[in-house]
């Protein structure tokens, strides 16, 4: 699929980008080869598969949740603009 010149100007103006001139034929090539590839891919067939299927089998990547020493009090208040000895102040953020 071949985009003219509008569409990518169209494009760009809905993303909120501004093309120079030479980046215009630029980009509709680019444009264009991308929707030539999803034309291409949804010539296949995938009926029949599911769409959660994986070759690779799910795998936890997460590290086991171990138990540590927690900084003490102050040292964890040292740099903070503002505490009250037990909370940081914060700005309040919510209005009602």
């Amino acid at each position: 699929m071949k985009l003219s010149r509008e569409e990518v100007l169209h494009i760009a103006k809905l993303a909120r980008i501004e093309l120079r001139e030479e980046e215009i034929e630029k980009f509709r090539e680019q444009l264009s080869e991308i929707l030539n590839f999803v034309e291409k891919l949804n010539e296949l067939d995938t009926e029949g598969i599911d769409p959660k299927f994986s070759v690779v089998p799910p795998e936890n990547v997460l590290r086991e949740d171990i138990p540590g020493l927690s900084l003490p009090r102050e040292k964890t208040f040292m740099n903070a603009p503002e505490t009250n000895g037990e909370f940081f102040i914060v700005p309040k953020v919510v209005k009602k």
